[in-house]
């Protein structure tokens, strides 16, 4: 039976940049929920929600954690709720508690595919900034993967308590870099030291926070020296959310009063359409905030039922390819998406699934029509962080694991065997670098390989491949972090040791003109020959449009039987470049003439020939070498600037803003990703270990011809 009606859901992500506090805010959350009866410091390595060796080791999010809580608003808690009876206390709680999904997301670069597929299966966001910094790298990186998979979301302004914190200058930030319609409802009562509690422009009330937690919260008036700045700061709140609906627009105009209730469901409306964005702040460290943060949850970001409209369920049929919705309601279909794999050391493999619509049932057979095979659900579980509540089934809106799914992997449909389909597949960026990695004894080869497939299995942006030429295991990732991790995991889960070569750069080779070439293959050697023959045009695209092949045959010249076999000896090209042996990208390829032979010709004589024009063609086209370049951000005291800015330009850097920031520097750049290997500690060391960078994927650019010759030369 269904304990929560789906109105009641709310599924978020918690998501920012690294050290913004996400991990604290999620502690505090399950703190006061009751999920927890102790508070986990990430800087303690207690953090439930960071439960990997590596997060503790390192006070970082490297996985993404799901948990469930439950929450009744403070606002409608009565005076005297300790105190009712527990058949009173169950009646308040039945009719106005709401069950919360929670993922907690890394805040590296390296880790943003955790980030990708939370959001994809999330209805909103919480989005943490750090008081002190305002918006960072990171946050418009997460800010925009929110906006492409349309996340209605809220704003928390954290550590309002550390030295050089300004809430003011946070909250034009968020407006100025990441959305305009950002809009203050909560302001501190002092900031740094000074930070005793937060005013609700909304209500009009100051709250104050008690206890050793903070559990215990107290509404007071508005302090004097505070109400003209609060009045001010209303007048504005309720202007933006008038602007959103028409009856307050003219209610507005004709200057008549408009209710509590009427802007908080206004301000409802216009969150979850993305129209606006409220702020609040708080403290997680110091215990201010977090409640009221919680009852924003509730009262302003969506439930599965109210994106309907915004964000339907939408797939295909497996085979027909017919457009199919779904609703989100128990008596429909099921439609699940598989959207993380997990290994788990006690029952195995864990696919996390979020239920769309329909029932996930223990024991039921579901089909998986991205692949076309059918699953059995053995085992259903609901995760806390990585402790495991078995449950008999997950509903419309549920977040759960099923476990030891053997065919299904991330971004798969599972879905009821007689109403197939096939839900948006998840997009995951391509890998920056690699390593070289060989196991240091014979009894390691074979457990490498397992370990490496493994690992694999549950993070779609870490590749292996193989060279031909050598016979080494290439590992692909995000970056250094990312496959430092991965190797660590290796060592650890599955006890592997091994060796790791130099980092080599992700290049890739394109063109930068437009050409055609023939390509022609015919052999004789006694009975059937083989014939093939094209003509191709080549042409490069905009970056980042990848590959598209254009069939232009008319008349019958070539059959059309032939046609895939020519872009597919395209695409094995394709992989094997042309100056330096690196994947060509962004490029057009058009099929426009050739001749077959009745009998000779065949699907291999057309793919052999279609390789051979490519090539011919490629080469005619002014290839390219294309690297990644990255959007750094370097944060230094003022008395390293020259050192590290000289540093910075030495590494073919481009300086594109330099900010300051609480008596230090902090510059933002753009740099080739084969500049920056071991630059943590060159930069610690330039710094006396007082500098700190991010460092995110920007784009490709093509690489200075000097240093080009070098890489075709396999000097670099």
């Amino acid at each position: 039976m269904r304990q929560y009606p789906l109105e009641k859901y709310r599924n978020i992500g918690i998501i920012a940049h690294i050290d913004a506090g996400k991990t604290t805010v999620s502690e505090r959350v399950l703190f006061y929920t009751g999920v927890s009866h102790k508070i986990g410091e990430v800087h303690e390595g207690e953090a439930i929600m960071d439960w990997m060796e590596q997060e503790k080791e390192r006070g970082i999010t490297i996985t993404a954690a799901a948990t469930t809580c439950f929450w009744m608003p403070t606002y409608r808690r009565p005076q005297n709720y300790a105190d009712l009876t527990r058949t009173d206390a169950e009646e308040i709680k039945k009719k106005y508690e709401h069950r919360i999904n929670i993922i907690d997301t890394p805040g590296h670069i390296d880790f943003t595919v955790e980030v990708q597929r939370s959001l994809r299966v999330l209805d909103a966001a919480v989005v943490i900034f750090d008081g002190v910094a305002g918006v960072e790298p990171q946050s418009e990186t997460v800010w925009h993967q929110a906006d492409k998979f349309k996340v209605p979301r809220i704003c928390f302004i954290n550590k309002l308590d550390r030295i050089g914190a300004n809430f003011e200058k946070s909250f034009l930030s968020i407006q100025e870099r990441l959305n305009p319609n950002a809009i203050v409802v909560q302001i501190p009562i002092g900031l740094e030291a000074n930070f005793e509690g937060i005013i609700d422009l909304l209500a009009m009330k100051a709250f104050y926070f008690e206890g050793d937690r903070g559990e215990k919260i107290i509404e007071k008036e508005i302090p004097n020296e505070l109400k003209v700045q609060s009045e001010k700061l209303k007048v504005l709140l309720i202007e933006k959310i008038s602007e959103t609906d028409e009856k307050l627009t003219q209610k507005y105009l004709e200057g008549k009063e408009i209710s509590f209730e009427e802007l908080k469901q206004a301000m409802r409306k216009a969150t979850i359409n993305s129209q606006l964005v409220p702020v609040f702040c708080g403290s997680a460290l110091k215990n201010k905030g977090v409640q009221l943060m919680l009852d924003a949850v509730l009262d302003y970001l969506p439930s599965p039922l109210d994106l309907k409209e915004i964000k339907p369920i939408e797939g295909a049929h497996p085979k027909t390819e017919e457009k199919i919705n779904r609703q989100p309601a128990d008596n429909e279909p099921l439609a699940a998406l598989a959207f993380k794999i997990a290994t788990d050391p006690y029952v195995g493999s864990l696919t996390f699934v979020r239920v769309y619509s329909g029932v996930l049932k223990r024991g039921s057979y579901v089909l998986n029509s991205s692949k076309g095979n059918q699953e059995r659900i053995g085992r259903i579980v609901r995760m806390h962080a990585n402790q495991r509540e078995e449950v008999e089934e997950m509903y419309a809106g549920d977040l759960g694991a099923a476990v030891g799914l053997k065919g299904t992997s991330t971004g798969d449909t599972l879905c009821d065997p007689g109403n197939p389909i096939v839900l948006e597949k998840i997009i995951f960026p391509e890998p920056v670098i690699s390593v070289r990695i060989e196991p240091k004894t014979k009894a390691d080869q074979e457990k490498l390989g397992f370990a490496l497939h493994r690992l694999s299995e549950e993070d779609p942006t870490f590749r292996i491949s193989g060279d031909p030429d050598t016979g080494e295991t290439i590992i692909s990732g995000m970056g250094e972090l990312h496959l430092e991790i991965i190797i660590d995991r290796a060592k650890r889960e599955f006890g592997v040791e091994a060796d790791i070569g130099r980092p080599q750069v992700a290049y890739k080779e394109t063109v930068n003109a437009e050409s055609e070439a023939e390509g022609r293959y015919i052999k004789q050697s006694g009975g059937r020959g083989q014939y093939g023959h094209v003509w191709l045009n080549v042409k490069s695209l905009e970056r980042g449009k990848g590959f598209v092949f254009v069939n232009k045959i008319k008349g019958g010249i070539i059959p059309q039987e032939f046609i895939p076999a020519v872009e597919k000896g395209v695409k094995e090209a394709l992989s094997k470049g042309i100056l330096a042996g690196y994947p060509i990208v962004d490029i057009e390829v058009k099929l426009y003439d050739g001749s077959f032979h009745e009998v000779d010709s065949s699907e291999i004589a057309f793919k052999i020939a279609g390789a051979m024009a490519f090539l011919e063609a490629a080469k005619r086209a002014k290839p390219v070498i294309l690297e990644p370049v990255m959007k750094i951000q370097v944060i230094a005291p003022l008395e390293f600037l020259g050192d590290v800015t000289g540093d910075l330009n030495a590494k073919r850097g481009r300086i594109e803003n330099i900010s300051d920031r609480v008596n230090i520097k902090v510059i933002d750049v753009k740099v080739s990703l084969a500049e920056m290997f071991g630059y943590a500690t060159k930069l610690r060391s330039m710094t006396q270990g007082r500098g700190t960078f991010t460092m995110e994927f920007d784009h490709y650019e093509e690489v200075p011809s000097n240093i080009a010759q070098l890489i075709i030369e396999g000097k670099k």
